[in-house]
């Protein structure tokens, strides 16, 4: 969440993010809650006060009559005390639901926009794949070759399932080792993170665990969620706490399945594993001191085009406009890989995204460090998907396809999975 002084000083600022963001949110009701809050929140103090101050009195020596005078005062006050606190309780609990509703600030560089066909793209690797065949999709190419199974997955499971079969499950395999061999370089430690995460820390993090518009699988009566990403899980192990300002940056990956109700998920690009309820993905994390956000962004960026370069895959890049951001993201970049099977001719599709959060979720989470000066701050904190395998899968697939229906498996693979190719 932002800072909630910020409702005061700069009003007009927050109504014009809200606004580029295309948001339902209303600030106005927010300003004149966060009055009430105030203003009960004085009334409290002043009344503890005279509670005190007529408790001292009590300890002096007193005639009958002033006594139980204090008494009747006392009882009087603890009423009205007791009136105001469930008051304040309850204008605190609806301005704390109320403030998280209010998106992180947009950075000035971050395109302007509804949805995400204003994303900007700002660079273009490689050349999309032609072939002198007519390219297929993943599912008719998996199902040919028997490494994917959609039918049994919804029999068993429901739409949106799957099972990955025989040589397809060496070559995820092997997009995970690939992946996460190339994040160890770059000095994240490693984790293999929980499925489950508190309501509490999905809030933290931006997610919605509840209601229509949730992509969250809640599990009934427990107060937990299924997590989506392990962004929940990474960014929720240091809540709470004060870290030393000696061991930031923190880089942390995070292995984890991800279970997503897509709700409203439809149409010919959601198709096979592109859009799926569950797929495992290696996340990487940064907590970092605010100053250096910005450059940590660009870091984890070029990592994600590190591992799509080394496996030859044509991608570009865009700058998220900012109706299509999040509500934490401050800035965030996509790739998108091509993808020969799409429509007609090919299209590109997301493969992995990268948000510079800044202090939106430390302050939701508390977490932060004391800087030189002294005084407690809040780390800033970074996402970006280091390979959202199922997605991978689907552009390695599309991308090295035969005229014969068999995939050649890209070079890089090749020592990870101890095959080059997969046949019928």
């Amino acid at each position: 969440m932002i800072d909630v002084r910020d409702i005061k000083t700069r009003y007009s600022e927050i109504e014009k993010n809200i606004r580029d963001r295309y948001m339902n949110v209303d600030l106005k009701k927010i300003a004149e809650d966060m009055d009430k809050r105030s203003v009960l929140l004085s009334e409290t103090e002043a009344l503890r006060a005279r509670r005190n101050e007529t408790a001292q009195k009590m300890k002096g020596k007193l005639d009958p009559e002033t006594r139980s005078a204090l008494i009747e005062e006392g009882k009087a006050i603890k009423e009205e005390l007791a009136k105001k606190e469930a008051e304040l309780a309850e204008i605190d609990k609806v301005f704390q639901e109320e403030a998280r509703t209010i998106p992180n600030y947009y950075s000035p560089e971050a395109p302007i926009g509804k949805e995400d066909k204003d994303n900007l793209a700002i660079k273009f690797y490689g050349e999309p794949m032609k072939f002198a065949f007519k390219a297929k999709d993943h599912v008719q190419l998996g199902e040919d070759l028997d490494i994917l199974d959609f039918e049994s997955g919804a029999k068993v499971s429901g739409q949106k399932f799957y099972y990955i079969k025989n040589k397809g499950v060496i070559l995820q395999m092997a997009l995970e080792r690939y992946a996460m061999d190339i994040v160890l370089k770059h000095g994240f430690t490693p984790f293999i993170t929980p499925d489950i995460a508190k309501e509490e820390i999905l809030q933290g993090i931006g997610f919605n665990p509840r209601g229509a518009e949730s992509n969250i699988y809640t599990l009934e009566g427990t107060g937990t969620c299924l997590v989506g990403t392990a962004e929940i899980t990474l960014g929720g192990y240091y809540s709470g706490e004060i870290i030393d300002k000696k061991d930031l940056p923190i880089k942390m990956t995070g292995l984890s399945h991800c279970f997503r109700r897509e709700a409203g998920g439809a149409g010919q690009y959601s198709k096979g594993l592109y859009r799926v309820h569950q797929f495992s993905k290696l996340e990487m994390f940064i907590y970092c001191l605010p100053e250096e956000s910005d450059s940590f962004h660009k870091e984890i960026l070029a990592i994600e085009e590190e591992i799509f370069q080394g496996l030859g895959i044509p991608y570009r890049i865009v700058d998220t406009a900012t109706g299509d951001l999040g509500a934490p993201a401050y800035r965030k970049y996509d790739i998108e890989a091509w993808m020969p099977g799409r429509g007609d001719e090919g299209e590109y599709g997301e493969v992995t995204s990268t948000s510079n959060c800044t202090d939106y979720q430390a302050r939701s989470l508390n977490i932060r460090y004391r800087d030189d000066d002294g005084k407690l701050k809040f780390v800033h904190m970074l996402n970006g998907t280091a390979m959202a395998l199922s997605r991978a899968v689907v552009a390695v697939m599309e991308n090295y396809q035969e005229e014969d229906g068999s995939i050649r498996i890209p070079e890089a693979l090749v020592p990870y999975c101890g095959f080059d190719r997969i046949e019928r």
